[in-house]
């Protein structure tokens, strides 16, 4: 583990698997009780003098944080493709636009804004200012293990907060690498500490319980995230919540064909599919849905299925059997009640925690399949008459993170994506996340926004002074 800059020793250790293998690679430290309260601890004795640093002399860390990462890219894409699973070509994405949070935090870091002005009765001056909101507990899942962390430790840096990170126990290896990167960029002891904790939820629950605990910041499911926010009640701990998906894709009758067929393949296979982005509902107008299916299923059964450093893969492993099993239960639910599989939609024989991409069609508009974020490469199509139709099943969800519209008529396209409940919609396009802009969801998939001029804005308290002159 990483504690007030220092490489220490753990209550235990827990292996870290190659899914492609289920070959052990390494074994790494995991934090007890008395560990996690040590990274409390350091947090919260390094947070007076690193809030108090200037901004610039914050950006300046950042800055060098992110030119490591980028000169270290192909050391840590091969790390990510290790621990988790994905293509090198995708991990190799992820580093780039993980490294982009600490080069925009690193400008954002001197641009936080306040307010001067006179109050309408004269009475006094109106001051507003920011300051760092504390020490943070940051938790991160494991299908993105480097820009999920980033994204994170970014902002709360800039904003001049200390900070305990909990990566997933399948994936703790990214975050170490990054938090060996930040202490190389000049990062003080004790402003980040990296634990690996178990048992999880109590681990988090007592750290949450500590009183100099001010922020939560996680990135997970819908599920354990209702979690949580109970937990944080206790101690009206401020949280920001990255929560679940149930993304829908809606083609509509003048979409052009082979465009949203590639824009569905992008959507749906980024990351394997194991991503809260990850196109899940298919809504396809009955008109061009033949032509739509053929070719998507084409484009999904031509992919290659293997691991990650092959350079011939084009889609790896899942992140373990267990989660490749729920996938694989999920399909078999769907075929089980009327769906037919164009492509895919059986577990190769072989070692490693594969899945092949898969299209269903045919699925009924209440099928369960529907309902459940899939975090896979599967993809059920369901046909709709119209416009209306679309907008009503693709908004029928708790959730509402991002959602796609392909369509030749842009007008026609935004006015669907106007009346879609969620925090992000691509017309014509199926990657949306940047570091400049806005990530985050309405309804169920979570509260508060990472990323753009917002994301370090939740790592910042506003104080308001009133003053007489």
């Amino acid at each position: 583990m990483f504690i007030d800059g220092t490489w220490v020793d753990g209550s235990d250790t827990v292996a870290v698997l190659d899914p492609a293998t289920g070959v052990p690679i390494t074994e790494v430290a995991v934090a007890g009780a008395e560990e996690c309260a040590a990274a409390v601890d350091a947090a919260a004795a390094a947070l007076p003098a690193w809030s108090a640093r200037a901004p610039r002399e914050r950006a300046e860390v950042l800055r060098r944080a992110f030119r490591l990462m980028v000169d270290e890219s192909d050391r840590l894409a091969e790390l990510v493709v290790r621990e988790n699973g994905k293509v090198l070509a995708d991990a190799r994405a992820e580093i780039g636009y993980a490294a982009e949070f600490f080069r925009w935090f690193s400008e954002e870091a001197v641009r936080v804004t306040g307010e001067y002005r006179v109050a309408p009765g004269g009475d006094k001056r109106i001051i507003v200012t920011h300051q760092p909101v504390g020490v943070s507990l940051l938790i991160t899942p494991w299908n993105f293990p480097a820009a999920m962390a980033t994204r994170k430790i970014g902002p709360a840096l800039a904003a001049g907060c200390a900070m305990v990170l909990k990566p997933a126990t399948e994936t703790p290896l990214t975050a170490l690498a990054i938090a060996d990167i930040l202490h190389r960029a000049g990062l003080p002891g004790g402003v980040l500490n990296v634990v690996v904790a178990t048992p999880s939820a109590v681990r988090v629950r007592e750290m949450l319980h500590d009183p100099r605990v001010a922020a939560l910041s996680f990135t997970g499911s819908t599920e354990v995230g209702r979690l949580l926010l109970r937990e944080a009640a206790d101690q009206v701990v401020r949280p920001s919540m990255e929560l679940g998906g149930n993304a829908p894709f809606i083609v509509l009758s003048d979409a052009d064909v082979s465009t949203a067929a590639a824009g569905a393949l992008t959507a749906k296979l980024r990351n394997g599919g194991a991503a809260c982005t990850a196109a899940n509902r298919f809504y396809v107008h009955r008109s061009v849905a033949r032509d739509f299916v053929d070719a998507f299923s084409r484009a999904m059964a031509a992919q290659t299925l293997g691991p990650g450093m092959n350079p011939a893969s084009t889609v790896g492993s899942l992140v373990s059997v267990t989660e490749r099993d729920k996938v694989a239960a999920i399909v078999t639910q769907a075929v089980g009640a009327g769906a037919r599989a164009t492509a895919g939609g059986a577990v190769p024989d072989g070692p490693g925690a594969f899945y092949p991409p898969t299209v269903l069609a045919g699925v009924a508009a209440d099928d369960e399949i529907l309902d459940v974020e899939i975090f896979g490469p599967v993809a059920p199509v369901v046909i709709v008459e119209d416009d209306d139709e679309a907008v009503y099943r693709a908004n029928n969800t708790p959730y509402g993170l991002i959602s796609y519209v392909y369509g030749e008529d842009q007008r026609r396209a935004l006015r669907v994506a106007e009346r879609l409940e969620s925090g992000m919609v691509g017309i014509n396009r199926a990657l949306l996340s940047d570091p400049a802009a806005p990530f985050g969801g309405f309804k169920q998939s979570g509260l508060g926004r990472e990323g753009g001029f917002a994301g370090i804005h939740e790592f910042l308290e506003t104080k308001y002074i009133a003053t007489d002159l």
